[in-house]
């Protein structure tokens, strides 16, 4: 897989609202009615992350959730960030 272009980043991110491309990574900011909220999200995320085999950094504090997705052995973004990005919209908007 192949770290993406600029071009090829900023057109994935139209399709992918709230995403932003920071330095080698996408990053999206998540806000929660509660802890109890963004954990069982976070699980949901774990579950695909894992059959994906591509991990996000995050990080959560009470209903906040940050994630962080880049190929680190790639440099940078690839389309498994951009796959991984929107399987994440579709658990959170479900």
């Amino acid at each position: 897989m192949k770290r993406l272009t600029e071009i090829e980043i900023q057109k994935a991110l139209l399709s992918l609202e709230g995403w932003k491309c920071e330095k080698d990574g996408i990053i999206k900011k998540f806000v929660f009615a509660n802890f109890k909220d963004a954990l069982a999200t976070m699980n949901r995320i774990g579950e695909v992350a894992e059959e994906m085999n591509h991990h996000p950094e995050w990080f959560n504090v009470y209903s906040k959730l940050n994630i962080r997705l880049s190929t680190h052995d790639k440099g940078g973004i690839t389309q498994l960030d951009i796959d991984l990005a929107r399987a994440i919209e579709e658990i959170v908007n479900n």
